[in-house]
């Protein structure tokens, strides 16, 4: 029988792993406008945005438990369920990496505990109310990015109608260093807060916290945001080679606009608690950008190719949890 600490130690590892491979994985949400559109060098990017990945999880806790408490119950499941759910999503985030697909974490995290939960002990553990909710607001970000994406660079586009372009991109270029600040400040605000909420339900699960009056810990909020910013250091170089440049071509402004909106959203639903994607909301951003320039600029087989693979991380991640569990479930007895 393995001691039901070091299982809860194990778990806690494994979330801060998740949460490396998440700012590995999303360091071009936060940064690939600024490196496309060659307003900073890849290296210095990743550096600001680290640092910033790390002040943003601080800057709520609402999100984490929302994670722990309203996608399945903490109360019924195990510390093998959340092994299998975290070694799930890390192997989504590395294969997806490696592939360079900007894929959402917030997806595979939700995927991996469904699957996991339900090979434990069926549907009932599951929060079918809290889970829908989550995928409503996963499924609305990424077209609220596109619409205040495009209404911000057509709002710049009419202020600066007879301003030569050379000067606009001048005005722009530092703007949008802040705007990428702002963005990888927010990514940590969001992102950050997941790996706080499965430490939560392995602590609940403990019975070191209570589920009802759930309060993040200083050090969860600490370790998780120093696991997203080393992430974030480590950089993701083909993803940000996909959203930076592939998908659609960015100048300056663009850049502002796609990274402000993002950001704001982002911001926005961290503060009310709802987990939604980065990348989704990011992509979503540049898209609607790209297309109310000129629609043929955005490279819309790309934009496939990363829809494809938005529709197949849900079911993928759960599959994935499910057999995770299955081959660990020797562990619960």
């Amino acid at each position: 029988m393995l001691d039901p600490f070091w299982i809860m130690v194990a778990v806690i590892i494994l979330a801060l792993v998740f949460d490396f491979t998440n700012g590995w994985h999303d360091t071009a949400n936060a940064i690939a406008t600024v490196v496309g559109t060659r307003t900073l060098s890849p290296a210095k990017a990743i550096m600001m945005a680290a640092v910033l990945n790390l002040a943003g999880a601080f800057f709520s806790t609402e999100v984490a438990k929302t994670i722990g408490k309203d996608i399945v119950n903490p109360t019924l499941i195990t510390q093998v369920v959340l092994i299998s759910a975290l070694l799930a999503v890390i192997t989504w985030n590395i294969v997806t990496v490696l592939m360079g697909l900007p894929t959402s974490s917030s997806h595979a995290l939700i995927g991996s505990l469904v699957g996991a939960a339900i090979a434990y002990q069926g549907p009932e553990v599951l929060k079918v109310g809290g889970i829908l909710e989550i995928l409503v607001a996963l499924l609305v970000s990424p077209i609220l990015g596109a619409l205040v994406g495009a209404g911000l660079i057509k709002l710049i586009r009419s202020i600066f109608k007879n301003t030569p372009r050379s000067k606009v991109k001048r005005v722009f270029r530092p703007l949008q260093i802040i705007s990428s600040a702002l963005m990888a400040f927010s990514h940590g605000a969001a992102d950050a807060q997941k790996a706080m909420g499965i430490i939560m339900m392995a602590l609940i699960a403990a019975g070191y916290q209570s589920a009802d009056n759930m309060t993040v810990p200083f050090w969860v909020i600490l370790s998780a945001g120093l696991a997203m910013a080393l992430g974030t250091a480590a950089g993701g170089r083909k993803i940000i080679h996909t959203i930076g440049s592939r998908l659609s071509r960015l100048e300056s402004p663009q850049g502002f606009a796609a990274e402000t909106g993002a950001a704001l959203i982002l911001a926005t639903v961290a503060k009310l608690g709802i987990p939604v994607s980065t990348t989704h909301t990011i992509t979503g951003s540049i898209i609607g950008v790209g297309a109310a320039e000129r629609v043929k600029s955005v490279r819309w087989t790309v934009a496939g190719k990363i829809v494809s693979a938005w529709v197949l991380t849900l079911p993928v991640t759960a599959l994935i949890g499910y057999l995770y569990y299955f081959v660990l479930q020797f562990l619960e007895k």
